[in-house]
This record gives C-alpha cells, sequence and structure tokens, in this order.
C-alpha cells in the first residue's frame, strides 16, 4: 500500500502537469496507452505471464474498467478545480462505501477495529477538509462520486484476486479503458505534447500500473476492509505534496487529521495481527491430555 500511495500522489501531480496541454480524456488515453505498450511487450517476452491473460469473468473485468475509468475522469477533472488536499480529501469518503460493499458482495465480517479505522479516518478527513460552504460546490460533489466508483472498483479488484492474477487484471484494465479513452480524446493528441511533458507523460503510465499493481498485492495479502482504509495515509501526504509543489495551504489541522487516521490505521492493523496469531496460550493452565486406559 506504501507503493500505492506514492504512486498516487506522482499520478495527481502528472496530471496537474499534463493537464496545461491535454484534455482529462487524453490524459487517461496516454496513461492506458503506454501502460497496454508495457504489458503487451511483457506478454510476448514471458510465455507464462501470456498464459495467465485469459480470464473466465470478462463482464465483471469490463464493468470494474468502465466504472474505474469514470471515477478517474471525474478525479482528474477535480483536480484542476480544487486544492490536492481537498481532492484527497473527499475522495477519501471511497474506504466507508468499501467498508459497505465488503460485506454483502464479498463476505467479510466486520470489526470494531475496522469500522474504528474507517471512523476515525473519516474524522481525521474532517478536521483537514474543515467543510464549509466553499468545499460544498459542484466540482466536491464531483469527487464525491468518483469516491462511489472507486470503492466499486476497488471491491471488484479484490474480487478477481481470487480467480485472476495481477498481470491479467493489469492487462485488461488497459485494453478496456484505452478504446474508452480514445473516444473522447483528439486523434493526434500526442502531437500536442512537448518535451518537457514526457516525463509527466512516463510518470502517468508508471504509476497507474504500479498503483494497480500494489493495489492487487495488497488484496491478495488481506481483506479489502483492512486494506482500503490504509488509503487514507495519502491525505496527509498529499498535503505535503501540495504545499511543496504549488504553494497551497499547510497548518496544524493537517497534522491533527493525519494523527486521527494513522491512530485509526494502527488499531485497526494491531487487531488483525492479533486476530491472524490467536489467543494467548496460558502457560500457568494444565493442558488436557487425551484419554487412555492406564499401562498395565
Amino acid at each position: 500500500m506504501s507503493g500505492a500511495l506514492l504512486s498516487f500522489s506522482a499520478m495527481a501531480v502528472s496530471v496537474r502537469v499534463l493537464a496545461e496541454t491535454l484534455s482529462v480524456m487524453e490524459i487517461l488515453a496516454a496513461r492506458a496507452g503506454l501502460g497496454l505498450v508495457v504489458m503487451a511487450t511483457l506478454a510476448v517476452l514471458r510465455a507464462d505471464l501470456r498464459s495467465t491473460i485469459f480470464s473466465q469473468h470478462l463482464p465483471l473485468h469490463f464493468f470494474r474498467n468502465t466504472v474505474h475509468l469514470g471515477a478517474q475522469y471525474l478525479w482528474a477533472t477535480s483536480l484542476l478545480l480544487l486544492s490536492l488536499a481537498t481532492v484527497f480529501a473527499l475522495e477519501f469518503t471511497a474506504p466507508a462505501w468499501a467498508l459497505l460493499l465488503a460485506l454483502p458482495v464479498l463476505g467479510e465480517r466486520m470489526t470494531a477495529s475496522r469500522i474504528g479505522a474507517v471512523v476515525l479516518g473519516l474524522m481525521g478527513m474532517l478536521v483537514i477538509l474543515r467543510p464549509g460552504l466553499q468545499t460544498f460546490q459542484p466540482a466536491a460533489l464531483l469527487v464525491l462520486l468518483a469516491a462511489l466508483g472507486f470503492a466499486i472498483a476497488l471491491i471488484t479488484t479484490k474480487k478477481l484476486t481470487r480467480t485472476d492474477t495481477n498481470f491479467a487484471i493489469i492487462f485488461w484494465m488497459n485494453l478496456i479503458q484505452l478504446p474508452l479513452a480514445l473516444l473522447g480524446s483528439h486523434p493526434l493528441f500526442v502531437t500536442k505534447l512537448t518535451l518537457g511533458q514526457l516525463p509527466a507523460v512516463v510518470a502517468v503510465g508508471i504509476s497507474g500500473l504500479a498503483s494497480h499493481y500494489c493495489l492487487a498485492n495488497a488484496f491478495r495479502a488481506g481483506d479489502a476492509s483492512v486494506v482500503v482504509p490504509l488509503d487514507f495515509l495519502c491525505i496527509p501526504l498529499i498535503a505535503v505534496v501540495g504545499w511543496w509543489m504549488y504553494g497551497e495551504s499547510l497548518d496544524v489541522f493537517v497534522f491533527t487529521g493525519a494523527s486521527l487516521i494513522i491512530t485509526g490505521i494502527l488499531w485497526n492493523l494491531r487487531s488483525e495481527a492479533a486476530r491472524a496469531i490467536g489467543p494467548p496460550i496460558d502457560m500457568e493452565k494444565p493442558v488436557a491430555k487425551a484419554a487412555h486406559p492406564d499401562p498395565p
């Protein structure tokens, strides 16, 4: 999840750089196109990866990636209208949606620590955001709708990890999203790029691959209701990035909210680790022996 958080932050900065020349759909097309080139090259060079591409759940792939592309479009558009901290804070209502969806869709059980991590994360988000009349504008509603889309995409990703490899999930993501993004792009949008923007194009493509690879691995290691709340850590991270690169305000509320977020995450991780190990053994309690007849 650390890799995913860093990738999301790199993508946000790259989107702002490319938005000077390209539309949002053109940026998403560039991300999917570069990602597909990388995945197709790996498939050609490695037979073991190529053999895992076929999936029996293509309808779920199409559903996931259509919803995800729509959410990305709303998210990228909001990045151009709101501060980075505001966008990421509103976006991270997604863990609350994911927690609710994980119960009926994935059959995951809810625990006090899992619910507490989301509640403290939302409280930290509100402290950082300090919502008021300026926050609740149409652009903020776009982020909230994107958050619901991201939650649906996260839950379907977790479901796909039960049957498909990471390579197949990311391959189909780029293959499905590229033509959809091209429908809203200028046919020759690549010619509008300047030489100085090429690093941002590469960053968008690589961060798109890296974020989903890291997410898929995280979902293989734990339940969605454990993994998704870790996304809250991106809020204080992106607030620092916005202050450093764009001069956006950074104050005590960011650190107070971050403390609430980190507290909830550490509580949840500690509880999950203790649950995985099991209850402690009482060394003073005698261990019951199996019943057997006394020796002659």
